[in-house]
């Protein structure tokens, strides 16, 4: 019988899945990829005896994999924080699913297994943008204020390396970074112990100067759009631009967007933190959409889909839906609409 892991690239999937496995030694595949790769149940060769567990990605992106894995006789538990849609019970499947907008996977996890592995949770629920929650988990640990923002920085680090068209984008691959962090009981001992860590926040800070001299491209009285160029360092840090803009502007919705070389755009869209819904019923209107109220995103928006998405972006975070352009020429890119 076999056993596979498989989870989402970014800080929340690293970090769940190496509580889980400190807690439980298992020999296993590993499959992951960037980010944006959430189908990744397919992947899984799974047959019947086997088992699989399944770390921060959407049941309702895998569901069809998922019933394939579980009519083959497989066994699943699946861990997660986004949209589900509706799970019909099954013998062969134990669901921790819970959709809040105060959780994540490692969250999730983190209660499973009764705060033994805390401060990976901790880094996990920074890289997911919930500072009220990493701040509260690490107050329940006694952490410094020091260690508290050790971890801030690398939950930070470990989630901006998931971002990126492919692995060739990325400054290490998640499947090496998981194997970098499993290394270590403590994320402090990775912090001082792998080289890693520290290129990984020094890439981050790099990228995001960058695009803190991009103004805004469209300006809504409840947020505010902006067009990242095609490069690679926009691609990777686009989803923490986005988090550093909630975090700046804790009343007001983002979006942040930019080119795909096969065409198209990615983009990340993120709610008010003081009003943290909508932003996944948004991005699931359109294909290859999906993620949490909070914190949603868009893996391939067609370039015929954008207007329709800026409009929608109005609705959904403006009653109103104005758009005061910072373009003049309407292009689709972010005329006004």
């Amino acid at each position: 019988m076999s056993h596979f892991d498989v989870f989402n690239g970014d800080a929340d999937g690293i970090c769940a899945l190496h509580q889980l496995r400190l807690a439980h030694p298992l020999e296993s595949t590993l499959v992951t990829g960037v980010k944006r790769d959430i189908r990744l149940l397919e992947r899984v060769a799974a047959h019947a005896g086997d088992s699989v567990t399944v770390l921060d990605i959407s049941l309702d992106r895998n569901r069809a994999a998922l019933l394939d894995l579980l009519g083959r006789g497989v066994q699943v538990e699946y861990f997660d924080h986004h949209f589900a849609g509706a799970i019909a019970p099954h013998p062969g499947l134990r669901a921790h699913i819970d959709p809040a907008p105060n959780v994540c996977t490692s969250v999730l996890v983190d209660a499973q297994l009764a705060g033994r592995y805390r401060p990976w949770a901790v880094a996990a629920a920074f890289g997911d943008n919930l500072d009220g929650t990493a701040r509260s988990l690490a107050r329940t640990c006694g952490l410094s204020r020091q260690q508290t923002e050790q971890l801030r920085e690398l939950g930070q680090a470990l989630n901006y390396n998931a971002y990126g068209e492919s692995e060739s984008d990325l400054l290490i691959a998640p499947v090496d970074l998981y194997h970098a962090v499993h290394g270590h009981r403590s994320p402090f001992d990775f912090i001082q112990g792998e080289r890693i860590a520290h290129e990984l926040g020094d890439g981050r800070r790099h990228d995001l100067a960058l695009a803190a001299v991009v103004e805004p491209e469209s300006v809504l009285p409840g947020g505010s759009i902006y067009r990242l160029p095609d490069a690679a360092w926009a691609r990777r840090v686009h989803g923490a631009f986005a988090n550093e803009l909630a975090a700046r502007s804790p009343q007001r919705a983002h979006a942040v967007y930019c080119p795909t070389p096969g065409g198209g755009y990615t983009v990340s869209v993120r709610a008010p933190i003081a009003r943290p819904r909508g932003a996944d019923r948004l991005c699931r209107g359109f294909p290859g959409g999906g993620g949490r109220a909070a914190a949603a995103g868009i893996d391939a928006l067609a370039a015929e889909h954008l207007p329709r998405f800026l409009r929608e972006f109005g609705q959904t975070f403006d009653p109103a839906g104005t758009v005061q352009s910072r373009r003049d020429d309407g292009h689709a890119r972010g005329g006004a609409v």
